[in-house]
């Protein structure tokens, strides 16, 4: 029924803060009338409870429609903090093809030690690290000097990247049991 995109956005428009924006793109083919545009409405809003700020956000298509699950394309949420000098956040992006999983996102940032952690998982029906990489940073005599070991679960590849800096010369050092690469 048409009226279910007029409500969809009404309920989003009237439990936000902001205003959703609406953008149209006309998709390939051949359509009949107005079949061949693509609606598009998206809505992002933010808020703090305590200590912890949130951002969230949907975007959905606006086309009339009698199934609701249909018409959302994506769906996030983000939480940050500061846990003991840390700078955490942790972002999830729900899969809108059948909701059965969530991409999540953690990152942790101590500027005072000049280190960051990072992780990729995928949560739901097969539940895995996809990766983690951490980097710590040294400033020596006005150059600046980073190690990042990563490791990606997913292509199973373990590698450490030394970056140099003194203001005249960048030099950056990839190296895994494999490969060894010097980029100057």
């Amino acid at each position: 029924m048409k009226f279910t995109a007029i409500a969809l956005l009404s309920i989003f428009g009237a439990a936000s803060a902001g205003t959703p924006q609406l953008s149209i793109s006309v998709r390939d083919g051949n359509f009949d009338g107005i079949d061949g545009l693509d609606p598009t409405l998206k809505w992002e809003a933010s808020s703090s409870t305590g200590d912890v700020d949130l951002t969230y956000g949907v975007e959905a298509a606006a086309r009339p429609t009698t199934d609701f699950a249909s018409l959302p394309r994506s769906i996030w949420g983000k939480a940050s903090t500061n846990i003991s000098g840390w700078g955490v956040s942790a972002r999830a992006d729900l899969d809108c093809d059948g909701f059965n999983s969530a991409d999540i996102e953690v990152n942790a940032d101590n500027e005072e030690n000049d280190m960051s952690v990072k992780l990729v998982a995928n949560v739901g029906g097969e539940s895995s690290v996809k990766s983690v990489e951490a980097t710590k940073g040294m400033d020596m005599d006005g150059a600046r000097l980073t190690v990042t070991p990563r490791l990606d679960l997913e292509e199973d590849n373990r590698d450490v990247v030394v970056t140099y800096n003194n203001g005249d010369t960048d030099v950056k050092l990839t190296a895994s049991g494999d490969n060894q690469e010097v980029e100057i």
